[in-house]
């Protein structure tokens, strides 16, 4: 039997137990605790996993029941159509011919009308498709004659019109399409880590529909009319009491619909549930550029006239572990690039020099400087050999340098304003740029030559290339992404930031992608339809962002001072 030891022993009393029959017990006991401690942790694991069921049934019912709304009324609408057409049909239909008085002009054989009807196809209708509001007026018969089977024939088409297309009489009397649900949280603020996800949110449409049944509290809705573009008409299909949906699809003639979301949208392997805030990094000024590291233990961020470079693995860092001063002390840091070993940082802005840096020398120095003849370089890519860096340049033109020559090779020249961004496909064969002259352009890098490209509205801020497929995504000054395929004439228009959309990057498993915008706004979207992942609302415009090649960590540099690294959450 175990002692309590603040019990004083009573007189010819001994301790019964040894140190290590104690330590025995002890042992057994962290056992039985750590026993306890995994079931407790299956248990609260299997809820979660009924939560998440029980949310997604919600989601199927309210979807549902929106459906059965929309039928119901489709049916009702079909109804009122009828009731109108047969108001026609049935007076005609309804009349008796009476006999002929004595002494009339004997009737035409054509007694049924027909001799009559060239005269009384003129005060029909040219098209019997009109809906029922200009259906023409009705004409009865004078007494004694017959009912005109032309007339009658009219009426009838225009009821297999109705019943046709339902929807072709008065397309603005229907809501959107009910399967497009905005998945994710619209209230600008990531998930709380201890919610599922806290992002998923119904349609307006769907919210409305779904007020009429019950409320649920796992269930909110943020009213997004003011995200509108001014140059999207809300008339579009999707938009329902100025409450429009987001992602649309634009066809090769100009189309577009709005995006109903398979329902993996936001499940399966590779698919953020949220993300969240784990370091603040005070760089002291504006943060145009970012990049982490491979190993995603470092961050540069690049502002006025230096690159800081942070250490993350440390929790709770407060100062960077050292200052690369790069072009001049008053110009601004324009992008920043690491070479996958960790070993060598480019550095380019507001200057007509790019810097190489050696990082692997106990004190980082610059061990050669690129020269172009433009006054300031926009973005910064990298060739997947690593020996080939593209320069964007203020003048439109693209310099491709070779890195361990440290030479000019040659320069792509097409744009006739600034090339903004910039990125490379996966197989080091296509480049793609895009420029203040509203234009995306490819580049075919084994010939030197351009192969396509894409003429825009809005200038161009960013792009990005999946790394796993064939879509490209470019960020616009008129602050709409748009999703392009390569290779087809598919793209998708995706609506959710206020303003300008400064920067864009894709995750590595090309599944997803994030943007940044002048809204103070990060937005992460499912490859290629824009499904909403999750969003955070910073203090200040976020010009720049990365993600680590494991997709774990986002990283974005904003407008006050500082550097925001988030944990990306599955």
């Amino acid at each position: 039997m175990y002692r309590n030891p603040l019990v004083p022993l009573q007189p010819g009393q001994s301790f019964k137990f040894t140190v290590l029959e104690t330590l025995d017990r002890i042992k057994e006991e962290f056992q039985f605790l750590q026993a306890q401690y995994h079931s407790l942790k299956l248990e609260c694991e299997k809820l979660a996993s009924e939560k998440t069921e029980m949310q997604r049934h919600y989601i199927m019912y309210y979807e549902m029941s929106y459906g059965l709304n929309i039928e119901m009324h489709k049916q009702a609408e079909i109804v009122k159509r009828l009731s109108a057409i047969c108001a026609q049909i049935i007076p005609f239909l309804s009349q008796e011919e009476p006999s002929s008085p004595v002494g009339s002009t004997p009737h035409s054989p054509h007694g049924n009308g027909l001799d009559r009807a060239p005269m009384l196809r003129k005060e029909l209708p040219r098209s019997p498709s009109l809906p029922p509001s200009h259906s023409p007026p009705t004409h009865s018969p004078p007494p004694g004659k017959s009912k005109d089977p032309t007339q009658v024939s009219c009426c009838l088409r225009l009821l297999l019109d109705s019943l046709r297309s339902p929807l072709s009489m008065t397309p603005a009397s229907y809501p959107a399409h009910f399967g497009v649900v905005s998945h994710a949280g619209l209230n600008g603020e990531l998930a709380s880590p201890g919610s599922f996800g806290g992002s998923l949110t119904l349609s307006p449409q769907i919210s409305t529909a779904a007020s009429a049944y019950t409320r649920s509290p796992m269930v909110a809705y943020e009213s997004r009319s003011h995200l509108r573009p001014s140059g999207l008409s809300s008339s579009l299909p999707g938009s329902s009491g100025g409450k429009p949906a987001y992602s649309f699809h634009v066809s090769a003639d100009g189309q577009m619909q709005p995006v109903p979301f398979p329902p993996d949208a936001l499940l399966g392997p590779g698919i953020p549930r949220h993300a969240r805030q784990i370091h603040t990094l005070s760089h002291g000024e504006v943060v145009c550029a970012v990049t982490i590291s491979t190993s995603t233990r470092h961050v540069y961020t690049g502002g006025k006239g230096c690159v800081k470079v942070w250490d993350i693995s440390q929790p709770g860092s407060k100062s960077p572990m050292a200052q690369l001063d790069c072009l001049n002390r008053d110009n601004y840091i324009r992008s920043c690039k690491l070479l996958p070993d960790g070993r060598t940082l480019i550095v380019g802005g507001e200057a007509s020099t790019l810097s190489i840096w050696d990082l692997a020398t106990p004190t980082p120095r610059i061990k050669a400087e690129l020269t172009s003849s433009a006054p300031a370089c926009y973005a910064l890519a990298i060739s997947p050999d690593n020996k080939v860096c593209f320069s964007c340049c203020s003048d439109g033109n693209i310099v491709v340098w070779d890195l361990h020559n440290q030479t000019l090779v040659r320069q792509f020249q097409g744009h006739t304003d600034g090339a903004s961004c910039i990125d490379i496909s996966n197989d080091g064969t296509k480049l793609w740029t895009g420029g203040l002259d509203n234009t995306v352009r490819c580049w075919d890098l084994r010939e030197g030559r351009q192969l396509q490209q894409h003429d825009f509205t809005s200038q161009i801020f960013s792009l990005g290339y999946c790394p796993t497929g064939e879509w490209l995504a470019v960020g616009m000054e008129s602050s709409n992404v748009e999703v392009l395929h390569v290779s087809k004439p598919d793209k998708y228009q995706l609506h959710l930031h206020e303003s300008c959309v400064l920067s864009l990057k894709f995750a590595y498993c090309g599944k997803w992608f994030v943007s940044t915008g002048k809204d103070n706004l990060l937005n992460a979207w499912r490859t290629p339809y824009g499904a909403s992942i999750f969003q955070s609302k910073e203090s200040s415009s976020v010009l720049s962002c990365d993600v680590s090649p494991d997709d774990k960590y986002i990283v974005t540099g904003s407008g006050d001072k500082k550097a925001t690294v988030y944990e990306v959450v599955y």
